[in-house]
């Protein structure tokens, strides 16, 4: 299934990347205001086309196709939950830092997810089952894995690019800071995810299609994430929100 959904998430930001790259793109806005391209579209009418297709038993939420009563999908006890843009600013401000997202939830957590960078042609993967990997421009594949700090150590920290405030800061204030990193997107688990970060905190909404992927492929690198009240998160609830969340190479509790 991995190597399917790879696939398919490699088609649809090839096609993002088609966008992207021309010398014009068009923006329209949703109901939240938030802006909604060409590219989202184009991207989720790919990956949702696709995934019917090989995998017909197994229902899509998608960020771009989310009208689904709740009544109808709380029963779902396997779906795959799609950003077909997560980063849609970074996109938007061309800095390239957007990604193409596909997660596998069961019984409401992440199981497996990938995580497609068009500008770079780069590639996260991986499952709770299988640990999680990289596919580099080149091809190579490497597996990845969260650093080996502790809690205790001086700790690289990520922070939204868009999105940090207030809270982030009293948050990181807790614990001894060498450097702060920004990204955009869903690239920001990924550094935890491969080491290159040790902490990140988000205290502000996401929806559930912004983190499954990444969330699958932490723990897939022997991560954490909690919600940022430090309880388990879980999927498919009501609105499809969460309140923030804490993505860490090592166990965090309130108590630090």
């Amino acid at each position: 299934m991995l190597e399917e959904l790879i696939g398919i998430a490699i088609e649809a930001g090839r096609a993002v990347l088609e966008i992207y790259t021309s010398d014009t793109f068009f923006v329209k806005e949703k109901s939240d205001k938030s802006p909604l391209t060409l590219a989202d579209e184009k991207s989720h009418d790919i990956i949702y086309k696709k995934l019917t297709a090989a995998f017909p038993d197994i229902p899509v939420i998608s960020e771009e196709g989310k009208d689904i009563t709740y009544d109808l999908r709380k029963g779902y006890e396997r779906f795959f939950l799609v950003d077909p843009l997560d980063g849609t600013k970074e996109f938007v401000n061309k800095n390239g830092e957007f990604t193409i997202n596909i997660a596998l939830i069961e019984n409401n957590l992440p199981v497996a997810g990938v995580i497609y960078i068009p500008v770079s042609n780069e590639t996260y993967y991986g499952s709770v089952h299988l640990g999680s990997f990289k596919i580099d421009s080149s091809g190579i594949v490497s597996p990845i894995n969260v650093s080996s700090k502790s809690i205790d150590d001086e700790l690289d920290v990520v922070q939204s690019r868009s999105h940090s405030g207030e809270e982030e800061s009293r948050f990181y204030s807790k614990y001894r800071v060498r450097n702060k990193l920004s990204k955009g997107s869903s690239l920001k688990i990924c550094l935890v995810a491969e080491g290159k970060a040790d902490l990140y905190f988000r205290s502000g909404p996401t929806y559930e299609w912004d983190i499954a992927a990444g969330h699958a492929i932490l723990l897939g690198a022997n991560g954490f994430f909690v919600t940022k009240d430090y309880e388990k998160q879980n999927y498919n609830k009501p609105a499809l929100l969460n309140t923030g969340f804490v993505a860490s190479s090592f166990p965090v509790t309130g108590l630090k």
